[in-house]
């Protein structure tokens, strides 16, 4: 049996900002002479350490807005238990429901105060309160504390979260990374550390895009959460992707003429092939026959996708071509590459050839126009953006600015944020 790899994975800020703030936390509570209870800070701490400011700031909202609803509930809980009625009602059933029925009047609060996101904070804190401390000596010395824990945890986590080294954020240069074998792992995943990095980059500025042999719809599937800013450069360099507009800025197109030759010349060979078209900015792919397994394992599992529309037609179709793709045995693709190779009109076509990943002993062809390349819709897009400098990252050695070789490692990531945001201890 072969032995499962355990991957350990580098622990990202959000861990050592956590750890740090926590002792903070404890060196605060000795600061105070002891008072309060740390472990309400480090819990405050803990819920508003956050991968981006947004997130901390909503989750301290809700922390500080539940402390504050739940404590002055539970400080009139005390007042009626201990002042009004001396404690005769602690511990007995007739307590419990007193505390029962102020918990919805907790939750009603949180309605009324159009704050239900904080409603279980809310509850948390009266609970605490009037179940765990209500018999202490003073338990309005504890729901005093009780804020002040809280509200010192959300201000020790924002201090943490805000303070950084001093880097130089490298704002004139257009980063570019591959997808495959470079920015997902070898599982097709994109980790947790590589996305949170790259929205904080995106986020501080950073010019991020990214170069793909997939299309847009396949490409959305494998780095969903990644909040791209630019157009990104999908189908090996023949479009150009508007991810917010969801439109093609830019498409290298066979002609009528140069699809309708291409698609006589395989028809003649007696091969089947997918057509895949940009109308009016959506994805049609075209077919049809399905001979074999490939064929329709990808049909299968590619048809349900809302970003594809495949159409079954015995009519050829010469318009808005992007490109053929075609998988039959290798032997076969091989002695069709061969004879394409040497055909007259051979240069006005971009013949890319690969073996099948998830289909064993098959290859696929991918036809395009001669000027459908990485490099060219590059330029396009520098241009667009008013940018010169670009560092791309691959994981096809000499042919990248940075060879990727362990795409499991978050190197991609770990590599742009060396070039984006250096440490810059000298003052400039």
């Amino acid at each position: 049996m072969k032995k499962r790899r355990i991957n350990f994975p580098r622990p990202g800020q959000r861990i050592l900002r956590s750890s740090i703030a926590v002792a903070l936390c404890f060196l605060v509570y000795i600061a105070r002479g002891r008072r309060g209870i740390p472990f309400y800070s480090a819990l405050a701490v803990l819920q508003c350490i956050q991968p981006y400011y947004e997130s901390t700031a909503k989750t301290a909202k809700k922390r500080v807005t539940g402390t504050f609803i739940g404590a002055f509930w539970g400080l009139l809980v005390i007042l009626i238990q201990v002042y009004l009625l001396q404690g005769r009602l602690h511990d007995t059933f007739p307590g419990y429901l007193l505390i029962s029925l102020v918990t919805g009047v907790v939750l009603y609060s949180t309605v009324v105060l159009k704050c239900t996101d904080a409603a279980y904070f809310s509850c948390v804190v009266f609970l605490s309160i009037v179940v765990m401390h209500i018999a202490d000596e003073n338990p309005i010395l504890f729901v005093f504390n009780r804020v002040m824990d809280t509200l010192i945890g959300v201000g020790l986590a924002f201090i943490v979260n805000s303070t950084h080294l001093p880097r130089k954020k490298n704002n004139d240069i257009l980063f570019v990374s591959g997808i495959d074998d470079t920015l997902i792992d070898s599982q097709y995943q994109l980790s947790p550390y590589s996305r949170i990095e790259l929205n904080q980059m995106i986020e501080q500025g950073a010019h991020f895009t990214v170069s793909t042999i997939r299309t847009p719809a396949s490409m959305m599937e494998v780095i969903q959460g990644v909040k791209l800013k630019y157009p990104v450069i999908a189908m090996d360099g023949a479009v150009l992707y508007d991810m917010k507009e969801n439109s093609y800025l830019m498409k290298y197109q066979m002609s009528e003429s140069q699809a309708e030759r291409m698609a006589d010349f395989l028809t003649q060979q007696n091969i089947h092939f997918f057509v895949n078209s940009v109308v009016d900015d959506t994805v049609v792919i075209y077919y049809d026959m399905l001979d074999n397994d490939a064929q329709k394992g990808i049909f299968d599992s590619k048809r349900r996708s809302p970003y594809r529309n495949y159409v079954h037609t015995k009519k050829p179709v010469y318009d808005n071509v992007i490109y053929f793709f075609l998988i039959e045995p290798k032997q076969k693709i091989n002695s069709l590459y061969e004879l394409l190779r040497i055909q007259p009109w051979a240069a006005e076509y971009r013949i890319a050839k690969a073996d099948s990943r998830n289909y064993p002993g098959y290859a696929h062809l991918k036809i395009y126009h001669k000027d459908a390349t990485r490099e060219h819709m590059l330029e396009n897009l520098k241009a667009i953006l008013n940018l010169e400098k670009t560092v791309t990252f691959g994981s096809i050695q000499d042919c990248y600015d940075v060879f990727i070789e362990d795409c499991d490692r978050n190197l991609m990531v770990q590599e742009m944020k060396k070039r984006y945001k250096p440490v810059c201890l000298k003052h400039e």
